[in-house]
């Protein structure tokens, strides 16, 4: 007779084979959800900075608790899952009941729930950050838009790589940095909620505000002053007055005529 084999069965058996792989990966996996937490917690506490009414004020703190608790249940399931595998090749028969008695254990289904609570908590998260984050000034709409969509595909996985997430972030960066393209918006340097502008209004704001001081982030260089028009020289003739008197001046330009072209 032999033994009914199924992918639960094949899986604990590649599981074993990849357990140190898999341990490092979701470490990793799970030091990037860290640090979108602590991201997303920084852009909430300037966001509530700006506006002390901010409601909810359990935002920050729930991306926070999201991406610590999807981190860490990530790194404990693949460790539980690593050493179940590794009890199903080493003892017993490798029986299809063998195996789904292993994976419906509490040791795996309980880091299972606490991960798909913690992406939940992170997408609302994300979403309220980057909305709020908008409407005080902070972000632009396209950022603002951006991150709402990439807070709802924390939750509706599209594609194995987070692609949409890695660029808000990467955006984020660069707007820190103070060489946004269009202008960094001015609740940056005001600190307090500003209402957002278009982009060529920014353009206009920069034009002006350049060199207005030190202080990060800058507006731009200062714009040079013209240069003023240079002055026609002109020679003064005095030409003796035909009537009785004194001589009266008469100026002429020193720029000669030009001559007119005789037709054919």
């Amino acid at each position: 007779m032999h033994a009914k084999v199924n992918e639960q069965t094949i899986g604990l058996i590649t599981q074993d084979k990849r357990f140190a792989h898999d341990v490092i990966g979701s470490a990793v996996e799970a030091l990037g959800s860290f640090a979108l937490a602590a991201t997303l917690g920084f852009l909430f506490r300037i966001t509530r900075a700006r506006n002390p009414g901010l409601r909810p004020a359990f935002i920050g703190p729930v991306a926070i608790a999201g991406g610590v608790l999807s981190g860490l249940s990530s790194v404990v399931y693949f460790v539980a899952y690593g050493l179940k595998a590794h009890q199903f090749v080493t003892h017993g028969s490798q029986t299809y009941e063998q195996a789904n008695k292993l994976l419906t254990s509490p040791t795996l289904v309980i880091p299972q729930l606490l991960g798909f609570l913690g992406v939940l908590l992170l997408a609302i998260g994300f979403v309220l950050t980057a909305m709020n984050a908008m409407r005080v000034g902070l972000l632009t709409r396209f950022m603002g838009y951006l991150g709402i969509f990439a807070g709802v595909l924390v939750i509706i996985t599209l594609v194995p790589i987070p692609i949409v997430e890695c660029y808000w972030l990467l955006a984020l960066a660069y707007l820190l940095s103070g060489r946004w393209p269009t202008g960094v918006p001015l609740a940056w340097r005001t600190g307090r909620a500003e209402v957002l502008v278009s982009s060529q209004a920014l353009r206009d704001q920069r034009m002006k505000a350049g060199g207005a001081g030190p202080g990060w982030p800058k507006w731009g260089r200062p714009v040079p002053a013209p240069k003023p028009a240079p002055e026609t020289e002109i020679e003064t003739e005095t030409v003796a007055s035909e009537t009785v008197g004194s001589p009266a001046p008469r100026t002429r330009s020193a720029t000669p005529k030009r001559k007119r072209k005789r037709r054919r």
